[in-house]
């Protein structure tokens, strides 16, 4: 399906943009700087980047941003992270030696346990530091749960300092 983006890596938002971008009125309604070239308004993510500094800021966040194989970021889209109760269903996707796994369904990703405390610390970080974005009850049990099963480990702390000295924020 993705082919071409099998083959390449992308920058991959752990908490996906259009997850914190429905916070902006820009995305949801537009505004009257969103406007192409033919006279047409727009809105969704390309009015919020035009329109509002605090959802570039986000939409940029080195900390929520990771590597990713193309194909696995496509299939992602905006799904939540999650457990899946029985992987080995047919309607799973599965992407070889990647312990990725997507329930397109029921838009549900499981990530690799390596994976999930770091996507854990970045999805309380994101809470955080930006108070117009909010994780359901459901959503935060799991991920306080994560940042407790799996400690943060030695590559975390060297890339989070890697990134306090470029964007200037823990």
């Amino acid at each position: 399906v993705h082919k071409k983006r099998t083959e390449r890596w992308e920058a991959e938002h752990i908490i996906p943009a259009e997850n914190f971008g429905r916070a902006f009125s820009e995305w949801r309604e537009g505004n009257e700087v969103c406007v192409d070239r033919k006279g047409k308004d727009f809105k969704g993510r390309k009015c919020a980047e035009k329109a509002n500094k605090e959802y570039r800021l986000m939409q940029s966040d080195l900390y929520n941003l990771y590597p990713a194989v193309g194909a696995v970021n496509a299939t992602r889209q905006n799904y939540n992270f999650g457990m899946l109760a029985n992987t080995s269903n047919n309607s799973y996707r599965t992407f070889g030696s990647c312990e990725m796994i997507i329930d397109s369904k029921g838009k549900k990703a499981q990530p690799p346990e390596r994976s999930r405390g770091m996507i854990a610390r970045t999805y309380m970080y994101f809470e955080a530091a930006y108070p117009k974005y909010k994780m359901s009850r459901q959503q935060r049990q799991l991920m306080e749960a994560w940042d407790k099963q799996y400690p943060v480990t030695k590559w975390e702390c060297e890339r989070s300092e890697k990134i306090e000295k470029v964007q200037g924020n823990k």
